[in-house]
């Protein structure tokens, strides 16, 4: 475990040994999770990765972005 310092616009860095174990890449998209004290972030995608590769199902943005990270949940199993 490594601790991280909030900086003044709410930034933070995640560490080299993570970065690499996680093999991020500049780009890539973080999916965090709130869970009482916790804060968890997993490699993901957002709506915006599916910008032009999605049909036309007659879905607003929040649909569209509740689906996007519904197949971002499933991608982690």
């Amino acid at each position: 475990m490594q601790a991280v310092k909030v900086l003044a616009k709410w930034q933070i860095t995640i560490p080299r040994e993570i970065r690499k174990k996680m093999d991020l890449k500049v780009g890539d998209t973080l999916v965090i999770e709130a869970a009482q004290e916790e804060l968890v972030l997993r490699k993901g995608k957002t709506v915006f990765d599916y910008i032009g590769s999605l049909p036309k199902l007659d879905m607003d943005v929040d649909q569209m972005r509740d689906k996007a990270i519904e197949e971002a949940t499933r991608e982690r199993k």
